[in-house]
């Protein structure tokens, strides 16, 4: 099986509530695969043209335009590719308690 990695780079708050993720790539770079345990946001600082690639080679796009926010449902293990030509800063806020 193979090694997953964190859903970012550094945690920058985490609480019972919630696990707050620093992710940055530049372009070019792919962030490692990793599995989202907890339903999420995702808020682009910095936005830029993803690609995600799950753990079974289905492909997606995934623009992620500055200022952008987007929930996701948890289960999803993939990698994030930014395939743009500028630099991705997002936030990834894990709601690690949902009622």
């Amino acid at each position: 099986m193979t090694e997953l990695g964190p859903v970012g780079y550094r945690i920058i708050l985490e609480n019972e509530h919630v696990r707050v993720w620093q992710v940055a790539l530049g372009p070019g770079e792919t962030q490692p695969l990793h599995y989202h345990e907890h339903p999420y946001l995702v808020i682009a600082i910095e936005g830029a043209i993803n690609l995600v690639e799950t753990a079974d080679g289905q492909l997606r796009d995934a623009p992620e335009p500055t200022g952008g926010v987007v929930f996701r449902p948890p289960g999803d293990t993939h990698t994030l590719t930014n395939v743009g030509e500028t630099r991705y800063v997002a936030r990834i806020v894990e709601l690690k308690t949902v009622s």
